[in-house]
């Protein structure tokens, strides 16, 4: 195969791997066609006031200070003296729009709508607000839209801010909380003067929602233990308290309005959110007026953490939910359908009702839970052979109706209590059900998707080996056999064509399903390659055959290891540090490999330290430009003087001063810009130009550099520097400098191990030019060592994505990190550059290895 051909397959096929982990893990969990209900009984509310504090962890609220005192007096006294109090547990990701999902429409987010940046909906979804007879919201631009452009109808209207008032730098972000509820409060007013608006605010079964973002975004700039965050929390308990008196006068104090104040998510210490860490997922929960039960005193009561005794309320019965659960408490509060979409179960120790409300609810509840189960399997049996199809054995037929007919005969014979365990049961199965139909051809396309995998990696092997290696010298082709794969082969493929289309399956199904068949044709018709690798082996040293598959497992294992821990890398490093040690490198050439084993050892501190973002330290962003300036600089003077031929053209060196101009603009606009947003200032529209620029420049600037080894590597590490320091804000500024010596040492290590086998390379390294075209077939045959150096490479690469965090953790980036460049908050945009700024780890160790594999040939 042509080898352009060959890179571009390579490329589709792994592109069809991505996509298919998102078809396989991440695919919408909702489902259509399931028709509304709601509780028959007259419900405690008529209305419904829902404020979520966007950003407030569960002890910012609950805590008290040293000297006792609450950051939110008011709802402190709604704990103790009027209503019902819990912490709300969400789940990952902890982002205000699969929260606000949770809350709202009570299922857990489409992991797609990240796509989308959290703010449209990729699938249309039923939620409290359209089911309401009429909504009014107040809020942030990013929340609002997204529920009012899914209801049904023109009865959710939204009032928000511009989105460029959600400015981290600019001025205190308590700001956005009090236009919220300076607005509900002209909005109360108005209405008097407004019958038509009056009217409506009379009617039943209508909700008041208010997202305040103001904590969240005070908790991004200036963490959750600042004064700031503090602040804000007693700005919104006062707002609160404010709120509560107009709604109690505007209504005459008619003890018909319930309300619940949540939150969306929490934050951990330094400020970020999106994973799963305690602070993140515990939210809390405080419900009061119409339907809600009194505080509820208890002598003890047992939970998995301490965090009673910390709060100061031992003594008060503390009601945990699932995030879901909200939504179902909400719409019977009201007494409108549940959500069709809701995986909630009603949280009942909430409720202030009879006992037959509370029965009635749960089994509307259990009734809307049990549509969506007959709904999923009615789809996946439609898309599936009778004979093949397998059902959801613990919820049959006749078992839902078994408890449909026990539950409905105890309401009536006034067995509440018996009732509401029936309904139970049946909501946990029909929920177990739901997840069994949703994850039914996980296994099918797993399979599938990972047989492609391995042949093609069995074909990529295959391919070096019939390039680089004699094995294949002394075998004959049989042509009679080829024309029998091909017809096998074929009719495979067209056999999954019929199976599939009988079964009327997703269009990506077939690309998942018929991919094997072309790849594991092309490996088996390799066999005269597969029959000599095999001969090879039978012939090589059981011994060393069975050391090297060790050592090699061992490898693969510390970096399966490091995706969870992430010290395990060091460990690598370290051995790695130790590896010439073993070998005659160390007698050859000792200043080489000391350099090699410090190197190592530096690199391999980094994975041991915090994951980046924690602690601020722009002193080591300054370091690190200085450092590496001093680094560039050096080199370049001892290149320019010492080196028996001159490389550098004046041009060339115009490239160089301009990169290292870079790299002193972005040191000082880092820091000037952190000064300044401290200071609420704002960001500096210079820096921000000049933050731009860089970025760039970082793109172009290298291809015009001098196209020797060094020098070229010498300019991407200038280049990939400045905007990494611009995005940088602690110790991961050092990292890409580290990384690089690492790779710099490497290429001279790489060097001695090929003239220990024998090999000899002509040119020197600095001769050594990207602009030469290479020949692949003039590369030298394969050797052990290649394994090795396989494995260096990818090494590197897990170290790179991991060496000073988790790539995964652009979910719950600091902005902070962007600040140079926008601090108006924009998801897609700061996180393309989160992106970016891991970009230069990679980029960086893809350019070296390419030329340790050169000099490998």
């Amino acid at each position: 195969m042509d080898m352009r051909v060959f890179i571009v397959a390579g490329l589709l096929v792994h592109c069809v791997f991505l996509i298919s982990i998102f078809d396989i893990y991440f695919t919408s969990p909702l489902v259509h066609g399931m028709t509304p209900h709601q509780t028959p009984l007259p419900p405690p509310a008529q209305r419904l006031v829902l404020l979520v504090a966007d950003g407030l962890r569960a002890d910012s609220l609950y805590e008290l200070d040293d000297s006792g005192t609450s950051n939110a007096p008011y709802l402190r006294n709604i704990i103790e003296n009027k209503g019902s109090w819990g912490v709300s547990h969400t789940r990952v990701p902890t982002e205000s729009r699969p929260g606000h999902v949770a809350l709202i429409a009570g299922f857990y987010e489409d992991v797609s709508a990240v796509a989308r940046g959290w703010k449209e909906n990729p699938v249309e979804f039923d939620s409290l607000f359209n089911e309401s007879k009429y909504t009014w919201s107040w809020g942030s631009p990013d929340i609002l839209p997204m529920f009012a452009k899914g209801a049904t109808g023109d009865h959710v209207y939204i009032n928000c801010y511009k989105a460029e008032r959600e400015d981290f730098a600019v001025e205190d972000a308590t700001v956005l909380d009090t236009w919220v509820f300076d607005n509900v409060k002209d909005f109360f007013n108005s209405s008097r003067n407004n019958n038509t608006l009056f009217s409506k605010l009379h009617e039943p079964k209508i909700v008041f929602f208010l997202h305040l973002l103001g904590i969240d975004t005070n908790g991004h700039a200036h963490r959750p233990h600042s004064r700031e965050y503090k602040n804000n929390i007693r700005a919104v308990d006062e707002g609160v308290k404010e709120i509560v008196s107009v709604i109690e006068d505007f209504y005459g104090s008619d003890d018909n309005t319930a309300f619940i104040l949540t939150s969306d998510h929490g934050m951990t210490d330094w400020g970020t959110h999106g994973a799963g860490h305690p602070s993140e997922t515990l939210t809390p929960l405080v419900a009061w007026g119409a339907g809600i039960k009194s505080p509820q005193r208890v002598a003890s009561q047992q939970f998995e953490d301490d965090f009673l005794k910390d709060w100061k309320l031992e003594t008060l019965k503390r009601q945990d939910v699932n995030q879901a659960d909200i939504a179902p408490l909400m719409t019977s509060l009201i007494g409108v359908p549940f959500p069709l979409n809701s995986v909630g179960v009603l949280p009942l120790e909430y409720l202030n009702t009879s006992d037959h409300f509370k029965a009635e609810s749960m089994f509307t509840n259990a009734v809307q839970h049990l549509e969506q189960f007959k709904v999923k399997m009615a789809q996946k049996k439609k898309t599936t052979l009778p004979f093949l199809f397998s059902p959801f054995k613990s919820l049959s037929d006749s078992e839902q109706i078994n408890i449909l007919r026990k539950a409905r005969a105890s309401i009536q014979n006034e067995k509440y209590e018996e009732a509401v365990s029936l309904c139970k049961n049946l909501i946990s199965l029909s929920l177990e059900g739901l997840s069994y139909y949703h994850t039914y051809d996980r296994l099918f396309l797993g399979v599938s998707v990972a047989m492609g995998f391995i042949g093609w990696t069995f074909y990529v092997i295959l391919v070096i080996i019939k390039a680089h290696t004699s094995l294949t010298r002394n075998v004959t082709i049989n042509k009679v056999a080829g024309s029998l794969f091909q017809c096998t082969f074929l009719a495979v493929g067209i056999f999954i064509i019929i199976f599939l289309a009988i079964q009327s399956l997703p269009w990506t199904y077939y690309i998942y399903c018929l991919l094997p068949v072309p790849i594991w044709y092309a490996v088996l018709k390799e066999y005269p390659v597969i029959q000599g690798m095999i001969t090879f082996l039978l012939n090589f040293q059981r011994t060393q055959f069975v050391g090297f598959l060790l050592v090699y497992t061992l490898g693969i294992e510390i970096l399966v290891f490091s995706f969870f821990y992430r010290a395990a890398l060091s460990f690598g490093l370290i051995a790695f540090a130790a590896w010439p040690l073993v070998t005659q490198l160390w007698t050859k050439a000792k200043t080489t490999v000391l350099s090699w084993i410090l190197s190592c050892l530096l690199l391999a501190v980094f994975p041991l330290m915090p994951v980046v973002g924690r602690e601020a330290n722009l002193s080591l962003v300054t370091a690190a430009g200085l450092l590496t300036l001093l680094v560039a600089s050096s080199y370049l003077v001892s290149y320019f003087w010492k080196s028996n031929k001159n490389y550098l053209h004046h041009k060339d060196l115009k490239i160089y001063l301009f990169q290292l101009l870079s790299l002193v603009l972005s040191t000082y606009v880092v820091n000037n810009t952190h000064r300044s947003v401290q200071s609420k200032q704002g960001l500096p529209v210079i820096n921000q130009i000049i933050s731009w620029t860089i970025l760039a420049s970082s793109l172009i600037v290298p291809l015009l550099s001098p196209t020797f080894l060094f020098l070229r590597l010498l300019s991407i590490l200038l280049s990939l520097m400045s905007p990494y320091l611009l995005l940088s804000t602690g110790y991961e500024a050092l990292f890409p400098l580290a990384l690089a010596l690492l790779m710099f040492v490497w290429i001279n290590v790489e060097k001695e191990a090929i003239h220990l086998h024998g090999a000899s390379l002509n040119p020197k390294l600095a001769a050594l030019s990207f602009s030469n075209a290479t020949d692949i077939t003039q590369f030298r045959q394969l050797h052990v060592d290649d394994i090795r150096r396989s494995f260096f490479f990818l090494f590197f690469i897990v170290t790179a994505f991991f060496g000073t965090g988790n790539i995964a953790s652009v979910n719950s980036f600091d902005p902070t990190s962007v600040y140079c460049f926008l601090t108006v908050f924009s998801p897609f945009l700061m996180g393309g550059l989160l992106l970016w700024k891991a970009f230069p780890h990679c980029s960086c160790d893809f350019r070296h290895h390419g030329f340790a594999l050169l000099l490998s040939g």
